[in-house]
């Protein structure tokens, strides 16, 4: 177990950890799909957003460097997170996501539309599996995979890390191959289930059908679906049971 030295070491280097992860990512050009996708959005636009200059790059994380919260998503919306440079940023699933994190005092504001603002998450993270948009929002496997290490860094770079949640079976599935990278195989793999829970080595691994439009408009995912996957991940990060 790690003594209380090494803790407040980990927990002082996470800040520059991420920093420099964030950078590496989005500097990555290793898959030539998702790079050609992502620039082509990027230099064609679509009508509404004709005025802006998009990011057009992989999308880091977001959030608290002191997260005992990890949420993982699945990759950034064309318009979205590609646009805006923040992951679940300008499109409608992140608007369903940051206004629950607000209402579970997560996040500051409960809107999130840009870099600049203003928007800061207390306790929490945000992260996608795959970084760059794909077309179709389908990443293949040879692409999940080859970015899923971004990930298993990103969870070892957070030492006060208790509880992921994951978006969908995608999340579901990405989370539980970080955690593997970083020694917590889990021997019975669990199913993906919205409110399901798992132990994966050091955390606790919630589902949460993902707060697409297709979730969402249908009513499979409703706010206060949402709203208490992220009020148990509240409580099992604070220690409650």
């Amino acid at each position: 177990m790690a003594g209380p030295i090494h803790s407040i070491r980990a927990r002082s280097a996470a800040p520059a950890a991420l920093a420099a992860l964030d950078a590496e990512i989005a500097a990555c050009r290793a898959c030539p799909r998702l790079v050609a996708w992502r620039e082509e959005v990027a230099r064609v636009r679509v009508a509404r957003f004709a005025a802006e200059t998009y990011w057009g790059r992989p999308v880091p994380g977001f959030g608290d460097p002191a997260a005992r919260i990890l949420v993982v998503g699945l990759a950034p919306a064309a318009h979205g997170g590609n646009r805006t440079g923040r992951v679940f940023t300008g499109d409608r699933s992140g608007d369903v996501l940051f206004a629950a994190m607000h209402r579970a005092g997560l996040a500051r504001l409960a809107t999130s539309t840009g870099r600049d603002d203003g928007q800061a998450l207390a306790g929490c993270r945000v992260a996608a599996a795959v970084r760059c948009a794909p077309p179709a929002n389908r990443p293949t496997p040879d692409e999940r995979d080859r970015c899923l290490p971004y990930l298993v860094r990103e969870m070892a770079a957070l030492p006060d890390l208790r509880v992921i949640v994951a978006l969908g079976a995608f999340g579901w599935d990405a989370a539980l191959r970080a955690a593997a990278g970083l020694g917590h195989a889990c021997l019975s793999r669990p199913r993906f289930a919205h409110a399901g829970e798992a132990r994966v080595g050091p955390w606790t691994l919630l589902g949460c059908y993902h707060p697409s439009q297709q979730n969402t408009f249908t009513g499979r995912l409703t706010p206060a679906m949402l709203d208490a996957v992220l009020a148990r991940a509240r409580d099992l990060a604070e220690g409650e049971a």
